[in-house]
């Protein structure tokens, strides 16, 4: 009998010790999964590839259209999915992005991180192509190519979106500013073409190349979003200013982030999507 009972209480014991263990591994599992998701607001996030991407899913970009502090939910977006790697666990809503704002403004580097994206997103106001107002018709379509190849100059990938038009007629297309500015670039670049470079209130440089010509507007001046820059165009690939059709007319956009001495580009395609309903009237 005292056999018995002393290998009852040996598997009583044992069966506690499993349940304690088992315990302290859940506990520690959810501590590293949290220090993992933690650290990826660290100093290269930045110049990664995912935050770079700005990746998104359908339900997110009809969240930002209505959001009134879009850069900010994109930001928490994307350090709780991990730039698209994994799923987002919350309803995309006004009251899920509040609470995690107050978990992630605690950690080092957030407000860094959250400026940068504000600088992307909450300046853009316009699509740079308007809608024909006098009947003309002048599409425009464009696709993520984010990275694709490019040649001229040597090999690299291409840093913007190009928007197509449907029409190969250059000049016949208006471009307006998606952002109020200060136009800090204008003139001829070899890949470029004739381009201007504006910078929002956040930051973000906005870069509009292979333009035919130019709107009375030169560097230092001010413009509004939806202010005329220019007329879409096919300039560039060649240090001969005013060459043209080397490719067909198109706009290439590129946004850019400057970071202390690190010059950052970002990915247009979804910045387009999220304002391709916001287009001005303009007679072509």
């Amino acid at each position: 009998m005292r056999g018995h009972r002393t290998a009852h209480q040996m598997a009583v014991r044992y069966a506690l010790y499993c349940m304690i263990l088992c315990f302290f591994l859940v506990v520690n599992i959810h501590i590293l999964t949290a220090r993992s998701r933690y650290s990826r607001l660290n100093e290269g996030i930045l110049s990664s590839e995912g935050y770079r991407r700005q990746r998104m899913d359908s339900g997110m970009l009809e969240h930002i259209r209505m959001s009134e502090d879009p850069g900010r939910d994109l930001g928490l977006y994307w350090l709780e999915n991990h730039f698209g790697q994994e799923a987002f666990q919350y309803p995309c809503s006004a009251e899920t992005f509040s609470r995690l704002e107050k978990i992630w403004s605690e950690k080092q580097g957030w407000e860094l991180y959250r400026d940068a994206c504000k600088a992307v997103w909450n300046d853009l106001q316009y699509f740079p192509i308007p809608v024909p107002s006098n009947g003309v018709q002048a599409e425009v379509t464009y696709e993520d190519s984010w990275m694709f190849e490019r040649n001229y100059g040597g090999k690299r990938g291409h840093e913007g979106t190009d928007i197509m038009a449907s029409t190969n007629e250059r000049g016949l297309y208006p471009v307006v500013s998606m952002t109020d500015g200060v136009i800090q670039h204008k003139g001829w670049l070899e890949k470029g073409g004739y381009r201007l470079g504006i910078t929002a209130p956040g930051g973000a440089y906005f870069y509009y190349a292979h333009l035919d010509s130019y709107a009375d507007i030169e560097e230092g001046d001010s413009v509004k979003a939806g202010d005329l820059l220019g007329f879409m165009g096919d300039t560039g690939y060649s240090k001969v200013e005013g060459t043209t059709g080397n490719f067909p007319v198109h706009l290439h956009l590129g946004i850019y982030l400057v970071i202390g001495d690190q010059e950052i580009s970002v990915n247009p395609y979804y910045p387009l999507r999220y304002v391709e309903d916001r287009r001005v009237k303009c007679a072509y």
